[in-house]
């Protein structure tokens, strides 16, 4: 009986060693601050780490958090200046920095935080209408920090940071803003839809009106082409037929036809007479010689062709044997050489039409040799002079 009552005893006095050992041992952990009370009033703060206590008389009141703490408030309904109702929830980062203010100071700070962050709030965005509320979250916020930063400060409580999480207007108001938003879009898209157009309608103008340009230069370069190509093939083709002229009375010239050569070129004509489908009978006559003789006598008589051609034979410049083709410049103007040519040669050919004219006259004198144009070069050696009639004639 007595072994069980000291077995007792020791386990009694064990326990209260022990719980001496735990109530004067106290360990504080890293970032908090422990705030001891004796008898009820405020004693020390204990510091991290192993602190020792007075059992039984010293208690360990509050354990207070140093860390920066985040606290997210629920939606808060706030009437703007043009009287809408708006929802916004914040979130406040702050950090104890006195233990004791913000154990004695105030039952509850985080509370206190939440309703003067409200109230804050109210009073900011009172001022505000809506445009100016979705728009100035940065306005806001430092309205936010700075009041709640200086009320807080008495409590030992410091704010870090104030964000706003969002704000959500009426549903009414919502979607009045989506057709805002969507009717801003569509008359951008119609701007820009027009604007294209414009500039499409302006292109189009330009590249018509190049076009128009480029035809009307083209039309016009064609026209001046054509008209200088049927001018010189007119000059082409007055100078040959000047040529040709020239050839054919130089050839008769140097001919000096007759009733002979007269009666040969009728029969050479005969036949062609005789192709029409009118002429089926033709009857020659025997005395063809002295008709056509007859007929080459009247007939040079009539045409004025002499039977014999007094005096000196003269050979009538022919002019370049390759026609000249006049020179265009730049500005369209043709050489003047051309001309002078042309009317050179025609001057010649009238002289000799003119000398023979007066040669075929009865009873005139021969007439005396124009004088040679100073543009007739002179015969060369080989030809026959004056005096003398061709060889071969």
């Amino acid at each position: 009986m007595t072994a069980l009552v000291v077995l007792i005893i020791v386990v009694l006095l064990f326990l209260f060693l022990v719980t001496l050992l735990a109530k004067t041992v106290r360990i504080v952990p890293q970032a908090r601050a422990g705030i001891v009370e004796r008898f009820g009033k405020y004693k020390q703060t204990l510091p991290a780490g192993l602190n020792i206590v007075v059992p039984f008389i010293d208690k360990v009141r509050y354990l207070i958090d140093l860390r920066e703490q985040v606290v997210s408030f629920p939606p808060q309904p706030v009437i703007t200046e043009d009287n809408l109702v708006v929802s916004i929830d914040t979130v406040i980062y702050f950090q104890v920095t006195d233990p004791i203010a913000a154990t004695y100071e105030i039952a509850n700070y985080i509370q206190a935080v939440e309703q003067l962050t409200m109230t804050t709030l109210r009073n900011i965005v009172g001022g505000m209408d809506l445009e100016q509320t979705l728009t100035s979250r940065e306005e806001i916020n430092h309205g936010l920090r700075g009041v709640l930063d200086e009320a807080t400060g008495k409590w030992g409580i410091r704010v870090n940071r104030v964000e706003i999480k969002g704000i959500d207007p009426p549903p009414s108001i919502k979607d009045a803003m989506e057709k805002q938003m969507r009717a801003d879009r569509d008359k951008r898209a119609l701007i820009l839809s027009a604007e294209g157009q414009r500039q499409s309608a302006i292109l189009t103008a330009e590249g018509n009106k190049q076009s128009a340009i480029l035809n009307a230069e083209g039309d016009r370069e064609s026209q001046i082409l054509r008209a200088q190509a049927d001018r010189e093939s007119q000059i082409l083709r007055a100078q040959g037929e000047g040529q040709a002229i020239q050839t054919v009375f130089q050839a008769i010239h140097d001919g000096q036809p007759d009733q002979s050569l007269l009666a040969y070129q009728y029969l050479q004509m005969m036949p062609k007479i005789a192709e029409g489908d009118a002429n089926k009978v033709w009857i020659v006559p025997s005395e063809i010689t002295k008709a056509l003789e007859g007929l080459g006598s009247t007939v040079t008589e009539l045409a004025g062709i002499p039977k014999d051609l007094p005096g000196p034979k003269r050979r009538v410049d022919m002019g370049p044997s390759e026609p000249v083709v006049p020179r265009t410049g730049g500005d369209g103007a043709v050489d003047r050489d051309v001309d002078t040519e042309v009317s050179k040669a025609n001057e010649a050919v009238q002289a000799a039409i003119r000398e023979a004219e007066s040669a075929a006259r009865p009873g005139a004198s021969t007439p005396a040799a124009p004088a040679p144009a100073a543009d007739v070069p002179p015969p060369p050696s080989g030809d026959p002079s004056p005096g003398e009639p061709p060889a071969g004639g």
